[in-house]
């Protein structure tokens, strides 16, 4: 009876801990996730690349975009360009094929794990409309992050294996969570735009972890699981400013300063927690309610954009403020994570050969490249994860002279690498990342006949 009961604590004790422990092993995903990343496993997981298929296949680009015929989610002041007899909508899917590698380490042997996973969802749906002269709104419907992953971690300690036996962790999570924006763009003074938006976020993020403890001291060779879960509900209001401004501006070119300031904010989901002990006890350890201690970043932004006839390129900065959010409790044993301040440098290129030519419709697509680079918003054991990605896509005009168009784009990225971490005398190999996105967008510019007022004889 007293090992049971030693059994069950030590049980327990292990099943808190691997709440906390990195992810160290990835497994073959099968339920229906927006995203395949162990290093979603903390916080408010992976974050999605936001703006229309046509800026992500520029790098993501679009602070300083002005434009009459393209949404700009990205910068509220955008919104003021909106054309005063017509409207702007804009729709995407996108479908991602993710590729791990990660190399292992046990009994003195490397191995190396390879895993996949696809999946497919809609990514936007943004407009804009006129208000008035040089006044606009925008509305955009985006995932900000996604959280998705089945990972397992065996115990490597010999007391553990020694008295009670094999110690198998599992983890499992899925989530998403959703900004919704609405906005106005004024311009102020001519070549000069400021804009205000309230970002809405909301959504749900269910973590599920197991300790499956195959018992060699008592009933003769037992499995005992203990399974635990944490939901999180997640409601958050916070604001967004921006400013434009044509530092060139004439008939055959125009170079626009873009910048941003979110305002970030406490998030401080509710968290229901349980911790169930399974098959042979079958009873409740424990159950609560709490708020977590996690906020949304500070971000700043700032950069330029500038067209032509033929052309538009522009770069982006993004820094955004982290370190103020509550770092994971550390576990002896496990990886120490912890939130880092991040730096992204985006660039873009578009080229369109003649937008009036009507012999070759060819020459009438846009034809786009792009590229990003920066660091992932979380730290193990102090070691930093580079990311970036190279982009390309089209636009086709649905018709000639149309303002319409379907666009396409295409995304190869990687974060971090597959080199070991080393934890009291053990190695442990992070994950790494490759991913291809394809994007399809489909944007739709109301013609002056939506706006015209009739007269009747």
């Amino acid at each position: 009876m007293l090992k049971r009961m030693i059994v069950k604590r030590l049980m327990y004790r292990l099943a808190v801990a691997a709440m906390l422990v990195v992810p160290v092993s990835a497994m073959a995903q099968t339920s229906s996730i927006n995203a395949f990343s162990p290093y979603s496993m903390y916080g408010i997981g992976e974050l999605q690349t936001p703006g229309v298929v046509a800026q992500r296949s520029m790098g993501g680009v679009g602070l300083g975009m002005r434009s009459s015929v393209m949404v700009n989610p990205l910068n509220p002041a955008a919104y003021s360009l909106t054309p005063r007899q017509g409207f702007l909508f804009d729709f995407g899917v996108e479908g991602v094929n993710f590729y791990n590698r990660q190399q292992k380490y046990a009994d003195g042997a490397q191995t190396t794990s390879r895993t996949s996973y696809n999946t497919f969802n809609f990514h936007d749906i943004a407009f804009q409309l006129p208000l008035a002269r040089r006044l606009g709104l925008g509305f955009s419907l985006t995932p900000y992050s996604s959280v998705g992953y089945r990972v397992s971690a065996d115990e490597q300690s010999d007391d553990v294996w020694g008295n009670i036996g094999r110690v198998q962790y599992l983890y499992a999570g899925e989530g998403d969570l959703t900004e919704v924006k609405l906005g106005i763009g004024w311009e102020v003074v001519k070549r000069v735009s400021i804009g205000v938006a309230a970002q809405y976020y909301w959504g749900d993020i269910e973590r599920t972890y197991q300790t499956v403890v195959s018992n060699n001291i008592v009933n003769g060779g037992s499995v005992n699981t203990v399974t635990g879960t944490d939901s999180y509900g997640i409601s958050r209001i916070k604001m967004q400013l921006g400013l434009q401004a044509d530092l060139i501006q004439s008939e055959r070119q125009v170079l626009t300063l873009g910048a941003t300031y979110d305002m970030g904010g406490n998030l401080r989901p509710s968290v229901n927690q349980t911790v169930v002990n399974g098959d042979i006890y079958g009873t409740v350890v424990r159950g609560d309610t709490t708020r977590m201690a996690l906020k949304l970043p500070v971000q700043l932004g700032v950069g330029l954009y500038y067209q032509n006839a033929k052309i538009a390129a522009g770069v982006d900065y993004i820094y955004q403020n982290w370190e103020n959010n509550e770092s994971p409790k550390s576990v002896p044993g496990a990886v120490n994570v912890a939130y880092k301040n991040t730096n992204t440098v985006k660039l873009g290129f578009e080229y369109t050969p003649n937008r009036m030519d009507i012999r070759n419709y060819l020459k009438r697509w846009s034809y786009r490249v792009g590229f990003r680079y920066g660091t992932y918003y979380q730290t193990f054991e102090g070691k930093t994860l580079s990311q970036y990605a190279v982009t390309a896509g089209f636009g086709m005009p649905v018709r000639f002279l149309g303002r319409s168009s379907i666009d396409f784009g295409v995304e190869f990225g990687q974060r971090g690498n597959d080199s070991p971490l080393r934890i009291d005398n053990r190695q442990i190999g992070l994950v790494r990342q490759r991913y291809v996105k394809f994007s399809l967008g489909l944007t739709l510019f109301g013609e002056d006949s939506w706006f015209v007022r009739y007269k009747y004889d």
